[in-house]
């Protein structure tokens, strides 16, 4: 979404929207429609400022990333 490369299911993050939020979701196992990012910081910011997640998962106003960032962040270190 972010940088729309194409790479393998198992190499990108699974967001799913809960109560106006974006969630990560690792497992796979959330319920809902899923949408795709490499676990970057760079290709986050990307589909942030696209506003793609709210495109990918049709809802009409921004949604919260900031639970989403902090769990990218993480990853990285």
């Amino acid at each position: 979404m972010g940088c729309r490369e194409r790479a393998a299911k198992s190499d990108l993050l699974r967001i799913v929207a809960v109560e106006g939020a974006c969630a990560p979701d690792p497992r796979g196992t959330l319920p809902g429609r899923g949408a795709y990012v490499h676990p970057a910081s760079v290709c986050l910011d990307q589909a942030v400022r696209r506003r793609a997640f709210s495109r990918a998962f049709k809802v009409g106003e921004a949604l919260d990333t900031a639970d989403l960032r902090t769990y990218v962040e993480q990853a990285a270190t």
